[in-house]
């Protein structure tokens, strides 16, 4: 018996069908020849039955033995084609499904990569990998089994009542009538299973969301001496799921002997009254063995129907989930400004030039077709900038600040002050709501979002690092580095000392995020891949904020050996990481209260002053 599997329906079957369609369409020939092989199969199993009535008629009853031997060689050439059409219409169909299967994956993960942050805020991680996993995992289950089953069981059960009737009519009343009994019996089955299925599915997960709260909070289970509450809590839910699981196997559990028994009923009926109308001449020897086979296998196509439904309605429950994420708006880019090599000519001006010689440049070109080209620095100032996550909620509200190229500029305030918020403004992460960014004296929004981000480092709270050695990990921030840039830009991180203690140094495999490094070594690594990548801007996010004061120190080494002639944006909780900036910005709800060195800010004894001191804390 199948895996039973609650599924929500597709709230537009025509609308998923046509997203469907335009991944099919691209196979549509090969779709069309499994369609005729799978038709060939089901045809030759119909027709060999049928063919039972002439071997019995004309051969068996009058003792025709060699004319029962070509029937019977007739009858495994029919049944021999069908067999090969199956093979035939089965390979092809596992080779289109994966293929179509593969096509979805393609486009789903490219628009995934094109999508804005925003989306992501919105999604969880499993919510977004369910889409990769389970939602696709059912289209090809159905492309793979259901496809084809479901138009062989539906030749099958026509060709079938079709011959039933043509053999005799009367006897066929009866069939009819007991498969009518089935169809109600699966009906009311489908209807009750799915209730007490919808129940399971919603203890189960009940239950599994208390389990892994006890097992991550038992430190504080314990200390409260909480177990006995606790235990009562888990009964409780494990009961209503003892109640909705047994309901849903019940139905589920009985509804292939139900389907069985009918048929075994039907098929001794059909035999008793057939019996009867052969003894009365009102059907033939011949006909009657058939007809029996044909009842007798009428009930496996009628199940197979009404299961694969249930799946083709799962993967376009599935196909939809897909669809919608397909349809949504992709992430804007209209900027026009480039990034190019440029060197300094005969002239004293820029100008662009072939390989890696020379140096970066913005290239913003003008209304009449040229071009200039402006000098990468890493000047960023903000003007008059407002915005907000949400209309009519803003988080920054008229900031005005500048990072000259070299300058390491400090952000703290409370949490919800808006630090990260202007370095994801810096990254295009989101553009401005009003006022404007310009780096290098070009307005951000006119910039190009691959080539904006080129210049930018960004060396996040929560690191993350990727499944490879250290060195490709390092060698992440910038694909091209050599080995030697690898091993610069670690030193320079001062990552190099704890790497070369590593069994198999800068080629030791990293997995789980970097799980078998340090929180400290993940982080120094994630400044060195920042590092190889050269850029003259560089924001770090809270990057001590989860280390240990020796790690620290380390990090802001490295911090101060990366800003050397780079523009750096610190955001930190720590006060102790930007004693040293050149200039320190405090914000509270999106608003600079005080800006200046920390000798400045502490002899102002102003908001500063009080978090330095102590007298109020971050939060």
């Amino acid at each position: 018996m199948p895996k039973t599997t609650l599924h929500e329906k597709p709230k537009d079957i025509r609308k998923t069908l046509k997203f469907l369609w335009r991944y099919l369409r691209k196979h549509s020939a090969v779709l069309l020849l499994v369609s005729v092989m799978v038709a060939v199969s089901a045809g030759a199993n119909v027709y060999g039955t049928y063919l039972l009535k002439p071997a019995v008629n004309d051969y068996i009853l009058p003792g025709n033995i060699p004319g029962l031997v070509r029937m019977l060689l007739f009858m495994g050439a029919v049944y021999l084609t069908g067999v090969a059409a199956t093979y035939g219409y089965s390979q092809l169909m596992v080779k289109a499904a994966q293929k179509i299967i593969q096509e979805i994956r393609d486009d789903l993960f490219q628009k995934v990569q094109k999508l804005p942050l925003s989306f992501f805020d919105a999604k969880t991680h499993g919510e977004l990998m369910s889409r990769f996993t389970n939602d696709i995992d059912t289209i090809a289950e159905a492309l793979n089994n259901s496809f084809t089953v479901l138009i062989q069981s539906f030749i099958v059960i026509v060709g079938t009542f079709t011959m039933l009737i043509i053999l005799n009519f009367e006897l066929s009343v009866i069939v009819l009538l007991s498969f009518l009994g089935m169809f109600l019996f699966l009906r009311y089955s489908g209807k009750k299973s799915h209730a007490y299925f919808s129940r399971q599915q919603k203890y189960m997960g009940s239950l599994n969301g208390f389990m892994e709260e006890m097992v991550e909070g038992q430190k504080v289970v314990k200390v409260f001496n909480h177990e006995d509450r606790d235990f009562e809590e888990f009964s409780d839910r494990n009961n209503k799921l003892l109640e909705a699981a047994t309901g849903a196997l019940t139905y589920s559990g009985i509804l292939i002997p139900v389907v069985v028994s009918i048929s075994y009923f039907n098929y001794a009926l059909s035999a008793c009254i057939g019996a009867f109308f052969a003894i009365a001449g009102r059907i033939d020897l011949g006909s009657l063995a058939s007809y029996l086979v044909y009842v007798r296998q009428t009930a496996m196509p009628v199940n197979q129907f009404s299961q694969q439904l249930n799946f083709i309605l799962a993967a376009l429950s599935g196909a939809e989930r897909i669809s919608e994420i397909m349809e949504e708006a992709p992430e804007t880019d209209d900027g026009t400004v480039t990034l190019v090599r440029a060197a300094a000519g005969a002239d004293g001006q820029l100008h662009e030039c072939e390989g890696r010689a020379g140096e970066w440049a913005w290239r913003e070109p003008a209304g009449d077709g040229t071009a200039r080209l402006v000098q990468l620095l890493g000047d960023v100032r903000f003007h008059d900038v407002v915005f907000g996550y949400v209309p009519g909620r803003p988080v920054l509200k008229g900031i005005n600040l500048y990072a000259k190229p070299g300058q390491k500029i400090a952000f703290v305030g409370s949490t919800g002050a808006g630090k990260t918020t202007i370095a994801n403004l810096i990254n295009r992460f989101y553009d401005v709501s009003g006022g404007s960014i310009t780096y290098d004296g070009i307005d951000v929004r006119n910039m190009r979002k691959d080539d904006l981000r080129h210049s930018l480092a960004v060396v996040l709270q929560d690191t993350h690092l990727f499944t490879g050695t250290i060195a490709e990990n390092i060698r992440y921030g910038n694909p091209d580095a050599s080995m030697e840039q690898v091993v610069s830009a670690a030193k320079l991180a001062n990552a190099d000392s704890f790497i070369q203690r590593l069994p198999e140094g800068y080629d030791t495999l990293l997995s789980g995020d970097g799980g078998n490094l340090s929180q400290g070594q993940r982080q120094l690594i994630a400044i060195a891949r920042a590092a190889v990548s050269a850029p003259p801007v560089l924001i770090l996010d809270e990057a001590t904020s989860s280390v240990d004061t020796h790690t620290e120190k380390l990090i802001e080494t490295a911090m101060d050996h990366l800003m050397e002639n780079r523009t750096v944006f610190v955001i930190a909780h720590r006060l102790s990481t930007v004693r040293n900036a050149k200039a320190i910005i405090v914000l509270e709800n999106g608003e600079i209260l005080e800006r200046g060195s920390h000798e400045e800010l502490v002899a102002r004894k102003g908001r500063y002053y009080q978090l330095y001191t102590g007298q109020f804390e971050l939060s």
